[in-house]
């Protein structure tokens, strides 16, 4: 005589509960979670691989000749310039572009229409597809010659600042139209994720904020601000880390050396890592090619840092 089970009153029957007692899904499932750790841990491989290769090729570098240093007589010497400066270059960006975002993305969330926040949302996230050397070509031909009637204002009534006392450059190309460059370029990245951080404001924390009298100004200064006060540093953070490793923008528009100044308005400026690599690769001897990659696995380690240190905050501020 068969036997019959009795069903679990309190199962859902849209599930099979054989699958998921067998902790199995479907085919699709498991192809689709074998693909996604497949891709995980490529990106990883391919992290450490890029890792280990800079450590065994540029370690030679840090102890060749002291010819190879650029005349700054040890790896030290050389990479604490370079290092300023591509920290320089890249705070100069953000000084520039946080301001704007952040003015964006409230724009796109909060105050315009729809018909407008979105091709404005759009237009923005293309300027992250446009390549490095054409905004190099803007900066250098169009934006350099056109500020250079700001870099002599700057250098004649505001001169008793360390960053501009001094001789003005006659051409724009220094590292200020640089900076400018750069701060267009990490400008998609932190706009974006500021504006997907201020849309995720709970909407009933704005309401209460409007009916209890704030102006819309108040309501993003004491509601939208503070919950997303995380999401903006770590918007920060990623733009950083991208000017950090900008290239060709800093090589096409400043004239960089390896010195350590404050100076961003005259023809010489101080070198980033980067464009230190970029204009010194092609004519480089065996041991003079390891210090450049040496270089490289200094930007290596401290851009990787400055990402890690934003992922964290991200990863924080979620967990509050």
């Amino acid at each position: 005589m068969p036997v019959t089970v009795a069903a679990d009153p309190g199962a859902d029957p849209g599930v099979d509960t054989k699958s998921e007692l067998s902790g199995r899904g479907s085919v699709g499932d498991v192809v689709f979670r074998g693909l996604a750790v497949t891709a995980a841990a490529l990106i990883l491989v391919a992290l450490a691989a890029v890792f280990i290769f800079l450590g065994l090729e540029g370690f030679p570098g840090f102890n060749v000749d002291a010819q190879h240093y650029t005349g700054q007589g040890s790896f030290l010497g050389l990479v604490v310039p370079l290092l300023f400066a591509t920290m320089y270059a890249a705070v100069l960006a953000l000084i520039i572009a946080v301001p704007f975002s952040i003015a964006i993305a409230l724009f796109i969330s909060h105050y315009a229409p729809r018909r407008i926040a979105a091709p404005v949302a759009y237009i923005i996230d293309l300027l992250a597809a446009v390549p490095s050397v054409v905004f190099g070509l803007w900066g250098a031909v169009a934006l350099g010659p056109y500020l250079v009637p700001a870099h002599t204002w700057l250098a004649n009534h505001l001169g008793w600042l360390p960053f501009f006392s001094g001789q003005p450059s006659g051409n724009g190309r220094t590292l200020f139209t640089a900076s400018i460059v750069l701060a267009v370029m990490v400008l998609p990245i932190i706009t974006s994720i500021c504006r997907e951080v201020f849309a995720q404001t709970p909407r009933l924390h704005e309401e209460a904020a409007l009916a209890l009298g704030a102006t819309r100004w108040e309501m993003v200064r004491y509601a939208v601000f503070p919950y997303a006060r995380s999401g903006m540093v770590s918007a920060v953070m990623l733009g950083l880390g991208r000017a950090l490793g900008e290239t060709m923008a800093i090589a096409m528009i400043a004239s960089p050396k390896v010195v350590v100044s404050l100076f961003i308005v005259g023809t010489q400026n101080p070198q980033t890592i980067a464009s230190y690599i970029a204009q010194g690769y092609k004519e480089s001897t065996p041991d003079r090619l390891s210090v450049l990659i040496a270089t490289g696995l200094v930007l290596f380690a401290f851009t990787f840092l400055v990402n890690a240190l934003a992922r964290w905050i991200v990863a924080r501020g979620r967990a509050k």
